[in-house]
């Protein structure tokens, strides 16, 4: 089943971000290499592409886990969470519609 992964930021998270960015895209690199990410990215804190040193406000990632306890456990292994760059990760099941 499909879940969602909806993570919000602490203030300031750019510097903690950018630390563990590239064990963060690693784990996602890994889901879609086995098929099972959808699509995955960053809120950016700005109404652009790239917000510069305002950052981001969260991420949101939708996957597939055998299980919700799965997706909890494998969002609450994120290096995002691990760094502080997370205040808080919900983690939800997800009905896909469209495409």
């Amino acid at each position: 089943m499909l879940y969602a992964i909806i993570s919000q930021d602490v203030e300031d998270s750019l510097e903690r971000r950018l630390s563990v960015r590239p064990a963060h895209l690693a784990r996602l690199q890994a889901l879609q290499d086995s098929g099972r990410l959808v699509l995955a990215g960053p809120h950016p804190a700005l109404d652009t592409t790239d917000p510069g040193p305002a950052g981001f406000t969260g991420s949101l990632v939708v996957a597939e886990f055998d299980s919700l306890d799965a997706a909890r456990a494998w969002a609450d292994t994120d290096p995002y969470v691990a760094a502080g760059v997370y205040a808080q990760v919900m983690v939800k099941p997800f009905k896909q519609v469209f495409p």
